[in-house]
This record gives structure tokens, C-alpha cells and sequence, in this order.
């Protein structure tokens, strides 16, 4: 998908190059990531898109799952607990509707050192975004890290949708319907692997994000230590 937006001719939008300059010195400035001030520039065109953040402990498929949604193979999927260390953002499209999807590392409680910086992204995430899918393996069931997710979800106030992944068969539906427990509303019965109910997970998505995101301009680039 093509996110470079010309406006009147330029290639900067509204902007002409000394004032394309001019403002990208002072968003370095202030602090702000070149990159980041770019997407923005760019989609400011056809304006924001909603941010949808994916989180959950470590190696319960949320990477998969973020493939599945984007309908393509892009991020990093390895079946051992920890690949995703950084948040990485993707765009995605269901039913008409563009969205961000921002892949974070495995949440975990208690944890030092590399960990903690991935629980921090993750975190960081929940908090810039729209809406949250929190990702639990129902083979597993809700773990003691999965309620201390859960605490960190309702602080931060976000919409979340609960996707019950791993649910591969109809014998994995009561895996499920235990997660109703976690106190977040309906748990969505997805397996990220082959697909199954992630129509009605991504329909409750475009439900739960609003049109536009509450805010237009990303974070100061120190706040997004180790993001793309």
C-alpha cells in the first residue's frame, strides 16, 4: 500500500521544501523522531489512521496473529518465547477501514534487564493506542502474568478486544469460554495459525477503534527508545 501522499503538486503536501525544512528542523528540535514526523506528514493527506496495539505474555502468538490481520507474512514469527523484542508498526485493512497494528514483545511482571525493556514497549504501546487485542493462549488458560496484563489494561482505560487464540477446533470452544473469567468482556475463539474466527475478532476490532486516532502526532523520540 502506497503511504506517500502529493497535494497540490508537492511532494511534501502543503508544504514547499523551504517549509518542509523549516519544520522538520523544529520537530528534531523538540525532540520528536524524524520518521515518525514523516508518517505523519504523510498521512495527513488522507488523515490519521487509528492505532491498534496487540499485546499479551511471551509466545502466545501474537505475531501470528498480526500476520493473519495484515494477510501477509511480516512479522517475525518463531516459536520460542521472545522474538519480538521492539514494538513494529504495520498497516492494516478490514472491511473498508485502514488501521495501524503495532506488534509488541511478550509482557511479563517482575522482570530485569532486556525484559524489562520489552515489558516497557509493551506498556508504551497500550498506552499510545486506540484499542487493544490482549492475546491469550486458551490451551493454557489465564495465567498470573494474564491478570497482571489484565490490571494494566483497565488502568490504561483502552478498548480491548480478547482473543482466545489457539482454538484450533470446535473441542477448543469451553478453553475459551473459561477466559470470560479475566472480567474483559466475550473471548474470541481465534486460532491466528489457520485463520479460524478472526473475521469476528477483527469485526469486534472495528468496533472497539474509533475513525480517527485521539492524537495526530506521535511521541517524543525518546519516549520510543528501540521502536522502528
Amino acid at each position: 500500500m502506497n503511504d506517500q501522499i502529493h497535494s497540490g503538486g508537492d511532494e511534501h503536501g502543503e508544504l514547499g521544501d523551504a517549509e518542509y525544512a523549516e519544520f522538520m528542523e523544529l520537530a528534531a528540535q523538540e525532540g520528536f523522531d524524524p520518521a515518525e514526523v514523516e508518517g505523519d506528514l504523510a498521512e495527513a493527506g488522507h488523515g490519521p489512521l487509528p492505532v491498534l496495539a496487540v499485546v499479551g505474555r511471551p509466545n502466545v502468538g501474537k505475531s501470528t496473529l498480526v500476520n493473519r490481520i495484515l494477510g501477509r507474512r511480516e512479522a517475525v514469527v518463531e516459536d520460542r518465547p521472545g522474538v519480538t523484542r521492539d514494538r513494529v508498526t504495520y498497516e492494516a485493512e478490514w472491511s473498508g477501514r485502514r488501521f495501524k497494528v503495532v506488534d509488541t514483545g511478550g509482557w511479563e511482571q517482575d522482570v530485569l534487564g532486556i525484559d524489562a525493556s520489552v515489558a516497557a514497549q509493551a506498556e508504551f504501546a497500550i498506552e499510545a493506542a486506540d484499542a487493544v487485542v490482549f492475546v491469550v493462549d486458551a490451551t493454557v488458560g489465564a495465567t498470573d502474568t494474564d491478570e497482571a496484563v489484565v490490571k494494566l489494561l483497565r488502568r490504561a482505560g483502552k478498548p480491548v478486544v480478547l482473543c482466545a487464540n489457539k482454538v484450533d477446533g470446535p473441542s477448543g470452544e469451553a478453553d475459551a469460554a473459561m477466559l470470560w473469567s479475566l472480567g474483559l468482556g466475550e473471548p474470541y475463539a481465534v486460532s491466528a495459525l489457520h485463520g479460524r474466527g478472526t473475521g469476528d475478532m477483527l469485526d469486534a476490532v472495528l468496533e472497539a477503534l474509533p475513525e480517527a486516532p485521539a492524537q495526530t502526532f506521535g511521541p517524543r523520540s525518546a519516549d520510543r527508545a528501540g521502536s522502528p
